[in-house]
Protein backbone atom coordinates (compact mmCIF):
# COMPACT_ATOMS: atom_id res chain seq x y z
CA UNK A 1 0.00 0.00 0.00
CA UNK A 2 1.10 3.75 -0.75
CA UNK A 3 0.28 6.99 0.66
CA UNK A 4 0.30 9.99 -0.86
CA UNK A 5 2.54 12.80 0.26
CA UNK A 6 1.58 15.60 -1.86
CA UNK A 7 2.79 16.69 -5.70
CA UNK A 8 3.42 13.56 -7.87
CA UNK A 9 5.01 11.51 -4.80
CA UNK A 10 3.77 8.58 -3.34
CA UNK A 11 5.37 6.28 -1.03
CA UNK A 12 5.18 2.13 0.41
CA UNK A 13 3.34 2.65 3.74
CA UNK A 14 6.28 -0.06 5.00
CA UNK A 15 8.93 2.16 4.48
CA UNK A 16 7.30 5.13 6.89
CA UNK A 17 9.24 5.90 10.30
CA UNK A 18 7.76 9.01 11.68
CA UNK A 19 5.16 11.50 10.35
CA UNK A 20 6.19 14.61 11.70
CA UNK A 21 4.52 18.67 12.34
CA UNK A 22 7.51 20.54 10.84
CA UNK A 23 7.05 24.03 13.09
CA UNK A 24 6.76 21.83 16.22
CA UNK A 25 9.84 19.74 15.58
CA UNK A 26 11.63 22.80 14.85
CA UNK A 27 11.44 23.95 18.50
CA UNK A 28 13.65 21.26 19.10
CA UNK A 29 17.52 21.41 18.22
CA UNK A 30 18.11 17.98 17.80
CA UNK A 31 15.35 18.17 15.29
CA UNK A 32 16.80 20.85 13.34
CA UNK A 33 20.44 19.32 13.60
CA UNK A 34 18.92 15.52 12.09
CA UNK A 35 17.05 17.27 9.43
CA UNK A 36 20.35 19.60 8.51
CA UNK A 37 22.66 16.56 8.48
CA UNK A 38 20.01 14.30 6.05
CA UNK A 39 20.16 17.62 3.64
CA UNK A 40 23.27 18.24 3.85
CA UNK A 41 24.38 14.10 3.13
CA UNK A 42 21.44 14.46 0.06
CA UNK A 43 18.80 12.62 1.84
CA UNK A 44 16.00 14.77 2.47
CA UNK A 45 13.28 15.13 -0.58
CA UNK A 46 11.36 18.59 -0.66
CA UNK A 47 8.23 18.22 -2.08
CA UNK A 48 6.53 21.08 -0.43
CA UNK A 49 6.73 23.81 -2.96
CA UNK A 50 8.00 26.38 -0.65
CA UNK A 51 4.44 25.69 1.65
CA UNK A 52 6.68 23.44 4.04
CA UNK A 53 4.10 21.63 6.77
CA UNK A 54 5.65 18.14 7.60
CA UNK A 55 8.12 16.03 7.29
CA UNK A 56 8.09 12.40 6.69
CA UNK A 57 11.08 10.19 7.78
CA UNK A 58 11.49 7.26 5.57
CA UNK A 59 14.15 4.75 5.84
CA UNK A 60 15.65 5.81 2.39
CA UNK A 61 15.08 9.75 3.78
CA UNK A 62 13.19 12.39 4.88
CA UNK A 63 10.17 14.17 2.25
CA UNK A 64 9.01 17.56 3.40
CA UNK A 65 5.52 18.14 2.43
CA UNK A 66 3.23 20.32 2.30
CA UNK A 67 0.47 18.28 3.74
CA UNK A 68 0.03 18.43 7.32
CA UNK A 69 1.09 15.99 9.26
CA UNK A 70 -2.36 15.03 10.28
CA UNK A 71 -3.67 14.55 7.04
CA UNK A 72 -0.62 11.86 6.06
CA UNK A 73 -1.37 9.77 9.46
CA UNK A 74 -4.91 10.01 8.53
CA UNK A 75 -4.23 8.52 5.02
CA UNK A 76 -1.40 6.43 6.46
CA UNK A 77 -3.91 4.87 9.54
CA UNK A 78 -6.73 4.71 6.95
CA UNK A 79 -4.31 2.53 4.42
CA UNK A 80 -3.80 -0.03 7.89
CA UNK A 81 -7.60 -0.26 8.54
CA UNK A 82 -8.09 -1.17 4.99
CA UNK A 83 -5.65 -3.85 5.76
CA UNK A 84 -7.34 -4.84 8.80
CA UNK A 85 -10.45 -5.21 7.40
CA UNK A 86 -9.21 -7.32 4.81
CA UNK A 87 -7.64 -9.33 7.08
CA UNK A 88 -10.76 -9.71 8.77
CA UNK A 89 -12.40 -11.52 5.76
CA UNK A 90 -10.48 -14.17 5.07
Amino acid sequence: MFVHLGGDTVIAVRKVVAICDLEMARQAKCNEEFLRTLKDRGRVIDISEGKEKSFVVTDDGVYISQISALTLKKRAEGLFDYLDNLNDEE
